[in-house]
């Protein structure tokens, strides 16, 4: 069975978005060089799935490429059916059948990239194996929160924790099952 992952950054008051979906805040610990293993994590990676708000984001500052490059599968979580684009299925469907029949599937890594609606519902089917999280240090006060209220409980591993020299912690935890 295939793996999901989360893979995201936040401030460390738990927001991934400034009001007005401003992600402003992540360039306080960019540097020359350091991509704090976003490369090697989306390696084995072969199936990406993002909120709508978040792909366009992306499509706007990064380009395409960011996450359509040619090498896996792109499905964006969005309420408007769209035509395919590349390797990019628009999908409007219910997102927990589309992850069980992707876990289920031969295949490398499944990842998730956001954003916070995508995330919780896939939190409320238990459906996310292992969180790679980074804390931006910065108190944001109020914004998008990662988590939301009202989600089941779920015990968490601590697979790692890595400190960097931007101030920024990444934080790698894989669901620990009783």
């Amino acid at each position: 069975m295939r793996k999901l992952s989360l893979f995201i950054a936040m401030s460390l008051d738990g927001y991934i978005a400034k009001p007005n979906d401003d992600l402003s805040f992540l360039k306080l610990v960019e540097k020359e060089g350091e991509d704090y293993g976003y490369t090697a994590f989306t390696a084995n990676i072969d199936t990406l799935i993002i909120g709508r708000k978040t792909h366009d984001y992306v499509l706007k500052e990064v380009g395409a490429a960011h996450y359509d490059n040619g090498e896996r599968d792109v499905y964006v979580i969005t309420r408007t059916a769209k035509p395919q684009t590349g390797r990019t299925t628009f999908y409007t469907g219910n997102l927990a059948t589309l992850v069980q029949q992707l876990k289920a599937q031969e295949g490398n890594g499944i990842y998730c990239d956001g954003g916070a609606e995508v995330i919780n519902e896939l939190l409320q089917h238990d459906l996310i194996d292992e969180m790679i999280i980074s804390i931006i240090p910065i108190l944001l006060g109020s914004g998008t929160r990662l988590f939301k209220d009202n989600r089941p409980e779920q015990l968490l591993e601590l697979v790692s924790a890595k400190s960097f020299d931007t101030g920024l912690t990444q934080l790698h935890y894989k669901r620990a099952h009783l």
